[in-house]
């Protein structure tokens, strides 16, 4: 697995390695106004040795915060907080990307601000529930964004992208996967405008093209990384047309890289042929979170570097139980366990007191 361990370049930063640290919300953003920690810039230092990191989703506006004690990055107080873990991450050589997550409609009243609703491309409630401070509640349904909404929340985008720069990020990854507001645009069964965001596929498609050009155009292509997940069903999203999803996903690849962004990030469905038509499709830097469920993903994963499915492999519960993760797949283990029990809110147990070799 030579290459996994070799230096790697992204848009001319070089990268110490082909292992990312996956986004994972873990919801211990207790700062006062939704800010980051002092405990997650050790959680993220610890973890510095990845060739690159993504943080857990950001919010870029209140209205985007879709569960509890998640960090944003739309206010003076969170770019503060967020520079201390940049700082902490930077000082041991590691490179870190925020994570731009809107959840749409995959969130409830009692998260947000007095006076906010969810909102969503249409007026259609996810199935099942969302986890708030007061339990599991039913998701509601999410109001429509007008035109003028959308260009507002371009705008909270591109906003973000530039405070996660002054707050010493390296870059920003879109968030456009997991049932998530970008993703709720893509796929048929949330998405049921008539308008120019709607109905065929380059409808579907323009939010997420929008979103990437402003925030490339604010801060750099070189600084924008953008997330998928075709055919994921997480959040109740249906995409079961396989000529659609193709013929979806190929068209947005095709306009994502017209950008010259940073990297494409893709979380695999079952098919690995779109996997491989994909990959071909794109110009530039493509990092693979490999369908191995029910397993997270495994140092076996690394083979997928070798053979050129992917530049690079991004690893989510095994990096947050193994903070020293590189280390560790250079020696071939042995592996801490992660507990799930501590992967949601809590204090450092589960946190950053996962041992090092």
């Amino acid at each position: 697995m030579t290459n996994a361990f070799a230096p790697i370049d992204v848009a001319g930063q070089s990268l110490a390695n082909r292992i990312v640290m996956a986004p994972m919300t873990r919801s211990r953003a207790y700062g006062p106004g939704a800010t980051a920690t002092d405990l997650m810039a050790t959680y993220y230092s610890q973890r510095a040795s990845a060739g690159l990191i993504v943080t857990e989703g950001i919010q870029p506006s209140p209205v985007g915060q879709g569960y509890p004690d998640t960090p944003g990055l739309h206010s003076p107080e969170q770019v503060a907080a967020w520079r201390k873990v940049t700082d902490a991450v930077h000082r041991e050589d590691g490179v870190i990307f925020a994570q731009l997550m809107h959840t749409g409609r995959i969130s409830h009243p009692s998260l947000l601000p007095l006076g906010l609703s969810p909102v969503a491309p249409s007026s259609v409630a996810a199935r099942g529930q969302v986890f708030t401070h007061q339990g599991p509640m039913d998701f509601v349904t999410p109001q429509e964004l007008d035109a003028d909404a959308i260009a507002r929340t371009v705008a909270d985008f591109t906003d973000a992208a530039r405070n996660a720069i002054a707050a010493g990020f390296d870059g920003v990854e879109i968030h456009g996967a997991n049932g998530y507001l970008i993703h709720q645009f893509l796929a048929p069964n949330t998405n049921r405008r008539t308008d120019g965001w709607g109905g065929d596929v380059a409808g579907r498609v323009r939010f997420g093209l929008e979103v990437a050009a402003a925030v490339a155009g604010a801060i750099g292509g070189h600084r924008t990384g953008f997330r998928i997940s075709p055919g994921n069903p997480y959040n109740d999203i249906a995409e079961k047309d396989a000529a659609d999803l193709e013929h979806t996903y190929t068209t947005l690849v095709t306009g994502l890289g017209e950008l010259n962004l940073a990297y494409l990030h893709m979380i695999e469905g079952a098919d690995r042929a779109l996997t491989t038509r994909l990959r071909k499709t794109w110009p530039s830097m493509f990092i693979l979170n490999p369908l191995t469920h029910p397993e997270p993903t495994g140092p076996d994963a690394l083979a997928l570097i070798q053979d050129g499915t992917a530049d690079m492999i991004a690893f989510g519960a095994l990096f947050l139980a193994n903070p020293d993760l590189p280390a560790r797949l250079a020696a071939q283990g042995p592996y801490n366990t992660p507990d799930p029990a501590t992967f949601y809110g809590g204090d450092h147990h589960g946190y950053t007191d996962y041992p090092h070799l």
